[in-house]
């Protein structure tokens, strides 16, 4: 079947949902349930023996096979060293399927909460994780996926938004002249910083954490992976740091001395943070744009491309350089 680019999941109906799962063997029972993703679409599946999988639809034409496949064994080595991290089941020898032109992997259900970063403790056990983490991330680099970079992230991102015509005149003339100064300044920090590249969870916010109180299964385990790419060790510790210099210290810390009981941390690369967060807002709009096709996103983000959005945003961005001329956190 070819997949509309469009609209890639307009035939993605229940039934093709279950018959996708029974196709590599697993016999459903007709439970289904819709999670929460935007980018691909995530569904919890009831199996006749009473338990529950996890089943994820991979967007067509964003990553190549070999590119999921790559993130797929990437979370397999943390299984195996016994790292929380969900990997994609293998059936037949297989952990990449496809059905009717769709591409997908199923997985463990994995439950849990948020974890409570106002407990020192459990920001000391995240990083303690982390650590472990990026010590098998540095052992061997992606080939396939792509790199978490100031042209990926920043410089294509701007342009496609500036040429696509998404503002109006008068805000396109704004929008250009603050983001140019915005990457320039990223720029600087990045000369002026220093990082070794590896392989990042690279989406490491709260809701990719979960928390079980299990007395089997206590502590966090790490979910979605999807966004993983080559990048700093920073990336996957600024979206963990809260508001505030004070509370962003504090966790820091706590993080950091969970995380270098298994792997070392460069300080210089806290001079990064500032900058890592404005590469993703930069990209976060370009993401909603490019979807912007896809019925789910005008649905869920109405508020895109009104002038009010795009007057935020430009807010948003001066005020990340003046986040970027002040001084790197110190822990």
């Amino acid at each position: 079947m070819q997949v509309n680019q469009a609209t890639p999941y307009a035939a993605l109906t229940p039934d093709a949902i279950l018959n996708a799962v029974d196709s590599i063997g697993l016999v459903t029972d007709g439970h289904q349930l819709a999670l929460n993703s935007y980018e691909n679409r995530v569904f919890q599946v009831g199996l006749d023996d009473g338990s529950f999988v996890v089943v994820k639809f991979y967007r067509p034409h964003r990553w190549s096979d070999a590119q999921i496949l790559e993130e797929h064994r990437f979370i397999a080595e943390l299984a195996e060293r016994e790292i929380p991290a969900v990997p994609a089941l293998e059936v037949d020898g297989r952990t990449l399927h496809s059905f009717d032109g769709f591409r997908f992997a199923v997985f463990k259900r994995a439950g849990g909460r948020a974890p409570n970063m106002d407990d020192g403790a459990v920001r000391q056990w995240l990083g303690r994780f982390l650590g472990r983490i990026h010590a098998v991330g540095r052992a061997q680099p992606y080939v396939e996926r792509p790199a978490l970079d100031i042209a990926t992230f920043g410089i294509e991102p701007r342009r496609f938004l500036i040429e696509g015509h998404w503002l109006s005149a008068d805000l396109r003339t704004v929008y250009a002249g603050v983001s140019q100064q915005a990457l320039d300044f990223i720029a600087d920090r990045y000369d002026r910083g220093a990082y070794h590249s590896l392989r990042l969870h690279g989406d490491c916010h709260e809701g990719n954490v979960l928390w079980t109180d299990s007395v089997n299964n206590i502590g966090p385990h790490f979910v979605d992976f999807d966004d993983s790419r080559m990048g700093p060790a920073v990336q996957d510790f600024w979206m963990l740091l809260g508001a505030g210099r004070a509370e962003q210290t504090e966790r820091l810390a706590d993080l950091l001395d969970g995380y270098e009981d298994f792997a070392e941390f460069d300080r210089r690369e806290l001079a990064l943070i500032e900058p890592l967060r404005t590469l993703r807002l930069l990209h976060y709009s370009a993401w909603i744009a490019r979807r912007w096709d896809d019925p789910a996103f005008p649905a869920a983000f109405s508020w895109f491309n009104t002038p009010r959005y795009w007057e935020e945003r430009i807010l948003e961005l001066r005020e990340q350089i003046s986040a970027m001329q002040e001084e790197t956190l110190i822990v």
